[in-house]
């Protein structure tokens, strides 16, 4: 049985932090439904917490947790027992999660929580993954968890997997969930989905000749993203991350921010959030990125 470290098992929380698309284009699908895109995706440092407490027998549980996923579909699960038989490994483990990133609104909470086990456990567990192999795991889980795992802001292709690190500004944004949840699969299977854009340089996105193409899907469908559109472009043009439900701008200050943030609707949710090129799960991670 591999050794624990069970003082970091009881005392660290690790980060599971959202993302922004800055933009999101599908370029094509493939034959077993999977979507080609381009995009561009920032952390912010809106995040979930994960604590792994090690157990005496080899089971996986999901403890204390606030959030409504069960815990079949729980993919921070997932991703331990998916390390676990990939390892060998006979400990287990149990995870408690605090949901601080909304459910259904294109911002990857249940990527990035994948994501951070995947890492976490690697490390705890000593099993000597490399960040390759992890994404490479990652991609059995979802398209986003490749770049929770990199956790770089990223120029991002093929079905998620293929990233370029990107240098971009990190501003303080207004993050507005609807109180909707949008259903991930079902947007990419909306027939009116645009899956032939032309693919676009990096120059492009500088220029910001870009959209999400999931933008008038959501507004058509949710008439509390249209409002919500609505409302933030009164300040600053809003964009939506993912295939939604939330939508955010980016501010000048954080004081301007958070004098948005404050005028929000009360039935919506506004968050302020730091824009982070370096996912912040890397203050605890015992290895460098690459």
């Amino acid at each position: 049985m591999n050794k624990i470290n069970t003082v970091n098992l009881i005392t660290q929380i690790w980060p599971a932090p959202a993302k922004l698309n800055l933009f999101l284009h599908i370029l094509g699908q493939r034959e077993d439904g999977y979507h080609f895109l381009q995009s561009v995706i920032q952390f912010i440092d809106l995040c979930d917490q994960l604590q792994f407490t090690a157990r005496k027998d080899s089971d996986i549980q999901r403890e204390n947790s606030n959030s409504d996923i069960s815990q079949e579909n729980d993919l921070s699960i997932r991703a331990a027992k998916l390390i676990q038989k990939t390892c060998a490994i006979k400990q287990g483990i149990n995870i408690k999660l605090k949901k601080v990133i909304p459910i259904g609104a294109g911002l990857g909470g249940g990527s990035s929580n994948a994501a951070t086990t995947l890492l976490a456990l690697n490390q705890i567990w000593k099993c000597g993954l490399k960040l390759d192999e992890l994404e490479k795991l990652g991609t059995l889980l979802g398209a986003d968890v490749p770049v929770f795992i990199r956790g770089v802001a990223s120029w991002v292709e093929g079905t998620g997997e293929l990233l370029k690190p990107i240098k971009l500004s990190e501003p303080w944004h207004v993050v507005v969930f609807p109180n909707v949840h949008l259903d991930t699969k079902q947007m990419f299977a909306d027939p009116n989905l645009t899956r032939n854009c032309t693919p676009i340089k990096i120059r492009d996105f500088t220029q910001q000749r870009t959209r999400n193409v999931f933008e008038p899907i959501a507004r058509s469908q949710q008439p509390e993203v249209e409002r919500a559109f609505q409302w933030l472009d009164q300040y600053s043009p809003a964009r939506l991350t993912g295939s939604g439900s939330a939508l955010f701008t980016a501010c000048a200050s954080q004081q301007q921010a958070k004098d948005i943030a404050a005028s929000c609707p009360q039935e919506w949710i506004a968050y302020v959030a730091k824009g982070l090129n370096r996912s912040p799960v890397y203050s605890i991670c015992e290895y460098n990125q690459v």
